[in-house]
């Protein structure tokens, strides 16, 4: 049985362009294809993919959105400026062999042989360049981790303030990647991937739990150092966010937005209100390229290292064996823990046995002893009289 090919769809960022020039919200994009805005987000962004009916119903009206935008452009742009006439140049006639000698473009004609001794010779054919061998997945990922690792180290540092959790949360992206290999190999930025997985970890709400990470760990040794990573903790996690990845990354804003999984406008608002409150405590950093050379400066002052690749494969490997294992142990334990209670559970209802009270007041139960011979003489007296009661006296007449 053979799966038909699935609807092909513009990229993510392309899919968000048609809805903002269209002017719609997500809320108003996921009504039309009737599905939840949260949906919406994650298609924009690429972290999923829509598929079966819904993935049909998202492709036309993407199409929709693209036929109308083109139409706008149209209407917009002004008419075409005719194209001028050309004017016909006239060349001297000459003949055929004072052609091919005076043109150094054309050379000789077919099938000539240059003269012995003029000098000219055959251009070598130029040789095939040797082809590349083909990337293992391995090796395809270590040559990623090794491009991308240290720059994702230090934009986590900036996120977190935190060189252990920075080094552990681009170490887990890179080991979920390693996990949906195959999704990331052929997504168009792998290392924007990576950067998103990476950033959801560092700034997860559930790091304040982890007891490891409840120690202040020491600040930077340069004070203008330490002032900038205190402004840059005191924002919020997406503002902050949307500050690293405009003004550190060098992302532009439709890509900042589509990263953080927000509009543009407001990712726009985001990255103002960090700037802003970023100058209010550091005046000197007010200008956007100075902010851009102090936090490049901030992150490549500390000491951060990254694992090696290899480290990092065997470590998501470890983690993925540990929990296929948990999963089978738990599945094995409940199917055994339900055979049980099917083997011991009753088949019929069986009433429940009051429990036995104790009865007081009632007396003591004595045994009957031998008979007189009075009392024997009234036994045998009672046997032999009529138990049919006393006889009955039948009136008469007189």
């Amino acid at each position: 049985m053979t799966r038909s090919p699935a609807t092909p769809l513009p990229p993510p960022k392309a899919r968000r362009r048609l809805r903002e020039a269209a002017a719609l919200t997500q809320t108003q994009l996921a009504t039309r294809v009737n599905v939840t805005r949260a949906t919406i987000r994650a298609w924009e962004s690429g972290r999923t993919a829509p598929r079966g009916r819904k993935r049909e119903a998202y492709a036309r009206l993407l199409k929709t959105l693209a036929e109308e935008d083109a139409a706008r452009r149209t209407r917009s742009a002004p008419p075409p400026e005719p194209a001028p006439t050309p004017t016909p140049v006239l060349e001297p006639a000459s003949d055929t062999a004072s052609d091919t000698a005076s043109d150094p473009v054309s050379g000789p004609e077919k099938g000539s042989e240059p003269e012995p001794g003029s000098g000219s010779e055959p251009e070598p054919v130029p040789e095939p360049a040797p082809e590349h061998p083909a990337l293992t997945p391995a090796q395809a990922f270590d040559a990623l981790y090794e491009f991308s690792a240290p720059a994702l180290v230090r934009q986590a540092y900036l996120l977190t303030g935190r060189r252990e959790l920075a080094r552990e949360s681009v170490e887990r992206a890179f080991q979920t990647a390693w996990e949906r290999w195959p999704e990331v190999a052929r997504d168009r930025d792998p290392v924007g991937w990576v950067r998103a997985t990476a950033y959801e970890f560092a700034l997860s709400p559930w790091q304040r739990f982890r007891p490891r990470h409840r120690q202040p760990e020491p600040p930077p040794a340069d004070p203008g150092d330490r002032m900038l990573l205190n402004a840059l903790l005191r924002l919020g996690p997406q503002h902050r966010r949307t500050l690293v990845l405009y003004d550190g990354v060098g992302l532009d804003l439709p890509e900042t937005a589509a990263e953080t999984e927000a509009s543009t406008p407001a990712a726009a608002n985001r990255l103002l209100h960090a700037r802003e409150t970023v100058a209010g405590r550091l005046p000197a950093l007010a200008d956007p390229r100075v902010l851009h050379q102090r936090l490049t400066e901030l992150a490549s002052a500390e000491r951060l290292w990254a694992a090696k690749p290899t480290g990092v494969r065997k470590g998501g490997e470890r983690r993925t064996r540990f929990r296929t294992r948990a999963a089978i142990a738990f599945t094995v334990a409940l199917i055994g823990a339900t055979a049980l209670t099917v083997r011991t559970a009753p088949t019929h209802y069986e009433p429940a046995v009051s429990p036995g009270v104790a009865v007081r007041g009632v007396p003591p139960r004595v045994a009957p002893g031998s008979l007189s011979e009075a009392e024997r003489e009234l036994r045998q007296k009672l046997r032999d009289r009529l138990q049919d009661g006393p006889e009955r006296l039948e009136p008469r007449l007189e």
